[in-house]
């Protein structure tokens, strides 16, 4: 499997600080998004370090989670 460049890694890295802000504005533990969101804690936590590539599906659910729409978290 190739690594990501610092480019991708430099986005995820972005969209994972983006749910994370969202996420503690509204007094949300990891484990609650998951929750909520109907993914794994360890899911959340690796989006938020920019770890995991996060497909289409999960992001309409992690933004439904928080109450937003799918384009605000872009």
């Amino acid at each position: 499997m190739p690594s990501v460049g610092p480019v991708q890694h430099a986005q995820r890295r972005a969209f994972g600080n983006r749910v994370k802000l969202l996420r503690t504005d509204r007094g949300l533990s990891q484990e609650a998004l998951a929750h909520l969101a109907e993914l794994d804690r360890t899911y959340i936590g690796g989006v938020e370090r920019g770890e995991r590539n996060i497909s289409l599906d999960n992001i309409h659910r992690v933004a439904e989670a928080l109450g937003i729409r799918a384009r605000d978290l872009l």
